[in-house]
């Protein structure tokens, strides 16, 4: 497959002229919320992640990030996930949130490298914020990492709810360790149509810790936009679906033990279509066999 972005699919797909189902629709309804296992605060099941889109503090990324932001909240979200490594990303939403709209009105997600005091209170400096919602532990890897720190953090009030992240199956077994012993309030995973490890391995054990899970990478990287590049929506699907970045992100909430998903855009179009994904019904059980079995012929 050729390497291709969303942007380039879009305008390929307007360029041609594709059948109805291509792109989202309004949909109406009530929005998808979840309860976070910790506490039964509702979450909007659609957020926005950042990593490799707001990476530049520049004045074109700051607009951009300044839309996303205004275009989530309108929609109904309010999960933004981050992180210290994603370049200038805190930065541009330290700025990008007071301009849409106010700080108090987004659930802010970012993630430490390790347990270091001068690293969150960079982070909440950047973020323009004495406290985020959400402290996750960035790309665990150890089976036996402490997570005391972050708990002591939570405790003192500079957080909400403690996580810990891995997008990498080779850091499962760790995940699943530090999961089984820490009982964070929330784990963040890979986790796509093309890509369900997670959904056999994490996704059991954190229903049984009481966990709230976050999906990133719910496009694999943007391979399930390749494999979906010139072929429009299955017929079947349309009853749930108005896109194909809506397709992809009701198979991952069809499953209720996915807290939100957190799909990357710099695009305010992208980021309402994605919205648009916590509208409506959701692909039932034998539905989401029929989107496996779909993928798998592409």
């Amino acid at each position: 497959m050729t390497s291709m972005t969303r942007r380039s699919f879009s305008a390929l797909a307007a360029a041609a002229a594709w059948p109805p189902g291509v792109f989202a629709q309004d949909r109406g309804g009530a929005l998808i919320l979840r309860a976070i296992p910790a506490t039964g605060e509702r979450l909007p099941a659609v957020g926005l992640g950042t990593a490799s889109v707001f990476d530049s503090d520049d004045a074109r990324t700051r607009e951009a990030a300044a839309q996303v932001v205004r275009t989530l909240l309108e929609g109904g979200g309010r999960l933004i996930d981050t992180a210290s490594v994603y370049g200038d990303a805190e930065r541009v939403l330290g700025q990008a949130m007071p301009a849409a709209g106010g700080r108090d009105r987004v659930f802010v997600a970012t993630k430490l490298e390790a347990p270091d005091a001068a690293e969150l209170e960079r982070s909440l400096t950047r973020l323009g914020t004495r406290r985020v919602d959400l402290l996750q532990l960035h790309n665990v890897r150890d089976p036996q990492q402490s997570l005391a720190r972050f708990k002591a953090w939570k405790a003192e009030g500079l957080c909400r709810y403690t996580g810990i992240t891995s997008t990498s199956h080779r850091d499962y077994t760790a995940i699943e360790a530090v999961l089984a012993r820490e009982k964070p309030d929330f784990v963040q995973i890979g986790y796509s149509l093309d890509d369900r490890e997670a959904e056999a391995r994490i996704l059991p054990l954190a229903a049984d810790m009481h966990a709230g899970v976050l999906t990133a990478l719910p496009f694999g990287r943007g391979r399930l936009f390749r494999a979906v590049r010139g072929k429009p929506l299955p017929e079947w699907a349309t009853g749930f679906a108005d896109s194909w970045a809506q397709f992809f992100l009701k198979y991952l909430l069809g499953d209720e033990r996915v807290t939100a998903v957190i799909p990357g855009t710099s695009d305010p179009g992208h980021m309402a279509d994605n919205l648009g994904a916590m509208r409506g019904r959701l692909p039932d059980a034998a539905e989401r066999g029929r989107m496996v079995a779909f993928v798998q012929t592409l």
